[in-house]
């Protein structure tokens, strides 16, 4: 097995856990760890990235919260932490390591990136929102605690805020689809 089907086999056993054991029994793979990893493929191939460490970043970038480690919005900062851990479990180059923490702790906005792996983790975070809408819902409800009419203003805010995260290259290929989602989801038009 290679690291890279290490990392997604313990990431995997993590959310098993996560799900056993939490209140809500949120799926973090099925429900968005998996887009971020396909997305970022895509993205990794369209600018030249290096295919393995977006791949592990991919895996690691929510660890912290699928550990239920720290508070949400130190996230990136306590999973850097535990992906070290990890990485450094299976001896993996301090190099390459330290561009695949880089990836974990800038995943926030592409506006944090400091090179292109960092760049398609964040962007392929973003994008896994626009994959899978369902999601912000079930976050809308469960984690937020709003009500069905603060949730449309809630969606328009984070699909907002999501889109003005992207970096511009990325922005300007997901254009048309945000646009779909504004028209579709929200009933309006950008």
């Amino acid at each position: 097995m290679n690291i890279i089907d290490i990392i997604e086999k313990e990431v995997k056993e993590k959310i098993d856990e996560y799900k056993a054991n939490a209140e809500d029994h949120y799926d973090f793979w099925n429900e968005h760890i998996k887009y971020v990893y396909i997305e970022n493929q895509k993205l990794a191939e369209q600018y030249g990235a290096d295919i393995e460490i977006v791949k592990l970043g991919a895996l690691l970038h929510d660890i912290a919260l699928i550990c239920k480690i720290g508070d949400r919005k130190d996230h990136h900062i306590n999973g850097k932490i535990l992906a070290e851990e990890i990485l450094n479990k299976y001896s993996y180059p301090k190099e390459k390591m330290d561009r695949v923490l880089s990836c974990v702790y800038n995943h926030r906005s592409s506006k944090n990136a400091t090179n292109i792996e960092d760049l398609c983790v964040a962007d392929a975070d973003i994008i896994a929102h626009f994959d899978n809408i369902p999601m912000l819902f079930n976050s809308a409800y469960n984690r937020n605690n709003i009500n069905l009419n603060e949730v449309r203003n809630w969606l328009k805010e984070s699909f907002e805020k999501d889109y003005n995260d992207l970096s511009n290259k990325t922005k300007e290929s997901y254009k048309e689809q945000y646009r779909l989602i504004c028209k579709i989801v929200l009933g309006e038009d950008i």
